[in-house]
């Protein structure tokens, strides 16, 4: 599910050969190499649901805006110098958690 959020679009994390997420996760602290393929399972299992906040032009991951709908939690995290992405993003999940999820977000 991509999310248009102004300046900022969000999409799933990928690790293909037309987008490799990977750099801008390890960027970010993220250094699993099995996590893209686990927030793919999530996504398919409906237990977590996980977006890269990308440049639009680029599609370069800036931002990781994620949801446990278990715990209807939301977190986020921002290479540096980009938390005004992840704060934008966030915004909009919060939105898209209310009205096609059902969830609030505290």
């Amino acid at each position: 599910m991509e999310i248009n959020a102004g300046a900022w679009y969000l999409r799933a994390l990928r690790e293909d050969e037309l987008m490799d997420d990977r750099p801008a996760l390890a960027a970010l602290g993220e250094t699993d190499r099995g996590y893209v393929a686990r927030c793919t399972a999530q996504w398919a299992d409906d237990a977590g649901y996980t977006w890269a906040v990308c440049e639009p032009t680029t599609g370069e991951m800036l931002a990781e805006v994620k949801i446990d709908p278990l715990t209807a939690r939301l977190t986020t995290r921002a290479r540096e110098g980009h938390e005004d992405a992840a704060a934008t993003a966030e915004e909009s999940v919060r939105r898209f958690a209310t009205s096609m999820l059902g969830l609030t977000i505290p």
